[in-house]
C-alpha cells in the first residue's frame, strides 16, 4: 500500500467554505419522504420498545425513580439529536454520521462509527423481534407457539415491507407512529381520569399514596435507579433516525429543526408522563418485566379487550423499532460499503432505491436473535439489550465527537455552521461525552450481563481493529481513486 493511498485512507477532508464534502453513499436514493414521514419517524423514534416493555422490569428494580432516569437520558438524547441536526442542515446525508465522521475524522472514523452502529441495530432487531414475540404470548392463541417461531415471523413480515421502497417504509413508520402517540395520549387520559377520581384499580386506590405508602421516590435507594440508566439510554436509540432519513427527504432544512425540535417536550411528557402515571396508578411492585407495564394497567382495570387492545400496541411499537432498524443499517452500510469499508454487496440497490444488501445482513442477525429466542428465550432481551447499549453509547460518541470537530472547523473558517445550531457548544459535547463514559461505568458497577458486557469491550475493540486491517486497502484505493476524480 502507497503513502499516498494510505494518506488518503487515514486524513480527514478538510474541506474549504463553500465546498462541501461529497458522499458517493448518496447517490441513487429517491426524495420520497415528507414533512409528516419525518415528523412521525422523529416522534416514533423517541417512543420504542424500551419504553413500551423495558419500563415494565425497570419500574419493578427502581420504583418511581425511574422517571428520573427517563429524564435525564432524555435531555442528553436530544442533545445528540440536535447536533447530529446541525450537521445534516450543514449536509444532508444518507449515511449520516458515517457520512461525516468521514470527512471530520478520516476513514476510520467513518469504518468505526459505521461497525458500531451496525451492532447496535443488529442487537436491537433481536430484542425488537423478541420482544415481539414475547407480546404475541399474552393471548391464548399464541401461548402454545415457541417464540422463537413467533420472532422469526416478526422479522419475515417487517423485512418484506422494508424491501419495497422507501416510500412504504415512511408510510409504514407514519402510521406506526400514529398508533403509538394515541394509545400514549389515550392511556395518558385515562391514566390521569384514575388518578383524579382515585378510581380503583384490581383493588387498589391510585393517588399520591401509592407512592409515599411504598417506599417513596427511591424505594430500594438511589442506586438502582442509576444503575438503570444503561437500560433507559437503550430506550431512546432510535431518536438519530431522523438524521438518516433526512437524505432522502425534499428541503430537509425546513423539515428538520421543526422535527428534532419537537423530540424535546415529547420525551417529557410520553417518558417521564407515563413513568409518573405509572408510578401513581399501581405500586411499583405490581410491575413486571415480563408484560408491558401499560397492559399491567389495563389488565388489572379489567376493561374487556382493553389490555388485548394495549397488547396490540405495543406489538406495533416493537414492529415499528425492526423496521427503522433495517432501514437506517441499510443507509449507513452502503455508505460504507461505497467507501470500502464494509462488504460489497451491502451497497447494491433495487428498482425502489433501497439498499437491499445492507438490509438483508442486518436481518440475519436477526435470525441469530430467533436462535437465541430457542436457546434461551427467558435471557434473551437482556442479553441483546447491553450489547444495544454499547452500540448506541459508541454511536452517539462519535455523533459528538464529529459535532464538537466541526465547532472547532467553524472557529478556523474552514467550514460555516448553519443557522440550526446545537447551543452551549462546546461545552454541551463534552458534558454528553463525559455522561456517556459515566454510564459504561455504572453498566460495570450492575454486575452480571452487564459487567460481561463492558468485559467485552476489549474483544469489540480487538475486532473493529481486526476488520481494519481486512479493509484497509480496499479502503485506500477507494479513497485514493475519489481524490484523483476531485482533483
Amino acid at each position: 500500500m502507497s503513502d499516498r493511498t494510505m494518506a488518503a485512507a487515514d486524513t480527514p477532508v478538510a474541506p474549504a467554505t463553500g465546498t462541501p464534502h461529497v458522499d458517493a453513499g448518496d447517490a441513487g436514493y429517491r426524495k420520497d419522504l415528507k414533512s409528516r414521514h419525518i415528523n412521525m419517524i422523529a416522534i416514533g423514534g423517541a417512543i420504542g420498545t424500551g419504553l413500551f416493555l423495558g419500563a415494565g422490569g425497570r419500574m419493578a428494580n427502581a420504583g418511581p425513580s425511574l422517571f428520573i432516569a427517563y429524564a435525564v437520558c432524555g435531555v442528553f438524547a436530544f442533545f445528540v439529536v440536535r447536533a447530529l441536526g446541525e450537521l445534516v442542515l450543514y449536509r444532508p446525508s444518507s449515511g449520516a454520521f458515517v457520512s461525516y465522521a468521514r470527512e471530520f475524522m478520516g476513514e476510520k472514523g467513518a469504518y468505526t462509527a459505521g461497525w458500531l452502529y451496525f451492532l447496535n441495530w443488529s442487537t436491537t432487531a433481536i430484542a425488537d423481534i423478541t420482544a415481539a414475540a414475547t407480546y404475541a404470548h399474552f393471548w391464548a392463541m399464541f401461548s402454545d407457539i415457541p417464540q422463537w417461531v413467533l420472532a422469526l415471523i416478526a422479522l419475515a413480515v417487517v423485512l418484506t415491507a422494508n424491501l419495497i421502497s422507501v416510500k412504504y417504509f415512511g408510510e409504514m413508520e407514519f402510521w406506526f407512529a400514529i398508533i403509538k402517540v394515541a394509545a400514549l395520549v389515550l392511556f395518558m387520559l385515562i391514566g390521569i381520569f384514575l388518578v383524579v377520581t382515585s378510581h380503583d384499580i384490581g383493588g387498589h386506590t391510585p393517588g399520591l399514596a401509592t407512592v409515599t405508602d411504598n417506599g417513596g421516590i427511591f424505594p430500594s435507594g438511589v442506586m438502582p435507579m442509576l444503575l438503570l440508566i444503561q437500560g433507559v439510554v437503550f430506550a431512546y436509540a432510535s431518536v438519530e433516525l431522523c438524521g438518516v432519513a433526512a437524505g432522502e427527504t425534499e428541503n430537509p432544512e425546513k423539515i428538520m429543526p421543526k422535527a428534532i425540535n419537537s423530540i424535546m417536550w415529547r420525551v417529557g411528557l410520553f417518558y417521564v408522563g407515563s413513568v409518573v402515571l405509572l408510578a401513581l396508578l399501581l405500586p411499583y411492585t405490581a410491575y413486571s418485566g415480563d408484560e408491558s407495564p401499560f397492559v399491567t394497567v389495563f389488565d388489572k382495570l379489567g376493561i374487556p379487550g382493553a389490555a388485548g387492545v394495549m397488547n396490540l400496541v405495543v406489538l406495533t411499537a416493537a414492529l415499528s423499532s425492526l423496521n427503522s432498524g433495517l432501514y437506517s443499517t441499510g443507509r449507513i452500510l452502503r455508505s460504507m460499503s461505497l467507501s470500502g469499508s464494509a462488504p460489497k454487496f451491502t451497497g447494491v440497490m433495487n428498482k425502489g432505491g433501497v439498499p437491499y444488501g445492507g438490509i438483508l445482513l442486518t436481518a440475519a442477525f436477526g435470525v441469530i436473535g430467533v436462535f437465541l429466542n430457542y436457546v434461551m428465550p427467558g435471557e434473551a432481551f437482556e442479553l441483546v439489550l447491553n450489547f444495544a447499549s454499547i452500540g448506541i453509547i459508541g454511536t452517539w460518541a462519535m455523533i459528538m465527537v464529529c459535532s464538537l470537530l466541526f465547532w472547532h472547523r467553524s472557529k478556523d473558517g474552514r467550514v460555516t455552521r448553519p443557522g440550526y445550531q446545537l447551543p452551549w457548544a462546546p461545552y454541551t459535547q463534552i458534558v454528553t461525552l463525559f455522561f456517556l463514559g459515566s454510564v459504561l461505568v455504572l453498566m460495570w458497577m450492575d454486575g452480571g450481563i452487564g459487567r460481561t458486557t463492558v468485559n467485552c469491550l476489549p474483544l469489540i475493540a480487538a475486532a473493529l481493529v481486526g476488520g481494519w486491517y481486512v479493509v484497509r486497502k480496499r479502503v485506500g484505493r477507494i479513497a485514493a481513486e475519489r481524490e484523483d476524480a476531485h482533483a
